[in-house]
């Protein structure tokens, strides 16, 4: 497998306040973990910065207006109450945007089987009109846009395997049964939705995990509520909202997983996308917060992802 991997220096400079755990140190992590000789035949790329205009693919202009206004000129500036915003942050929001779409692009045009994109802000929790939970813009969302713009991929998976769920996501997707989204979460847990009952226009498959369940219950979710829903859409682009936080060493969850749980869910998705998506995954970096826990399960995806 050809697998690139984009990230970029300046998501450093999306500053948060002392304490915050999605500080700059996760991508520090993730640099270092990804020097090993295990990754030698990543293709490396700097993540562009998107037009802005991008983010009109699954927002309205009055947010992209809004989080324009609230970007500080110094210090801080708080969105809600653990989202905040500094100098660069706009600059940083709209290249993990260029990120996701050139990864699309790498894997429509060949160049790519899959991508990973390794930068922040992560997206989604960020909903149509609502920034929250660390989210400024949705760019899994935005991804599944591009690649129905601009290759007219007429069916678009999003797994989101983060441990909180992707209410963004699922409320910019919640009417619209070309994208489906699928989403394996603890419940009860921020940001409080991803319940069975949510199913959009029949598009929408929750698989909410109680605290503590661990890597069966995980591995159970998967194969009886994801999977059955991916081979039946057979979808044409398999994005991945790819966070870490469900790994046990993690300060901000209690679903304990371990990385081989992580290689184990890419394994699963590849052999959807090799059936039916052409080999076409794109994974974009979302939550994890203990760096080591951090680094071993994104290290355990990637290699999967290079490996096949």
């Amino acid at each position: 497998m050809t697998t690139f991997y984009y990230s970029n220096p300046i998501c450093l400079e999306h500053l948060v306040p002392a304490g915050h755990p999605e500080r700059p140190d996760r991508m520090k992590a993730l640099e270092a973990v990804f020097e090993h000789e295990h990754f030698n035949t990543l293709v490396r790329h700097l993540a562009p910065e998107a037009a802005a205009e991008s983010v009109l693919l699954a927002h309205p202009e009055s947010y992209l207006a809004k989080i324009r206004a609230a970007i500080p000129e110094t210090g801080f500036s708080r969105i809600d109450s653990d989202t905040t915003a500094s100098p660069r942050s706009m600059e940083a929001a709209l290249i993990s945007v260029g990120g996701a779409m050139a990864a699309v692009d790498a894997v429509f045009r060949k160049e790519a089987d899959n991508a990973f994109v390794a930068t922040r802000p992560p997206g989604h929790h960020a909903e149509k009109t609502t920034s929250m939970g660390f989210c400024l813009f949705n760019q899994a969302a935005i991804a599944a846009r591009h690649a129905q713009k601009a290759y007219g991929a007429e069916r678009v998976a999003i797994i989101d395997w983060d441990v909180h769920h992707g209410n963004g996501t699922q409320d910019i997707f919640y009417d619209d049964p070309s994208v489906i989204y699928c989403s394996t979460h603890q419940m009860p847990l921020y940001p409080g939705t991803g319940a069975l009952r949510e199913t959009g226009k029949g598009n929408i498959f929750n698989a909410p995990l109680s605290a503590n369940d661990g890597s069966d219950h995980f591995r159970e979710a998967f194969k009886t509520r994801i999977l059955p829903a991916l081979e039946e859409t057979r979808p044409d682009l398999i994005i991945i909202s790819a966070g870490f936080d469900a790994h046990h060493r993690d300060p901000l969850a209690e679903i304990n997983l371990v990385a081989d749980d992580f290689d184990w869910a890419t394994g699963k998705l590849m052999d959807i996308a090799g059936r039916y998506s052409d080999n076409r995954v794109v994974s974009l970096l979302e939550g994890g917060y203990d760096l080591v826990g951090l680094a071993e399960s994104a290290a355990a995806h990637v290699i999967r992802l290079q490996e096949g």
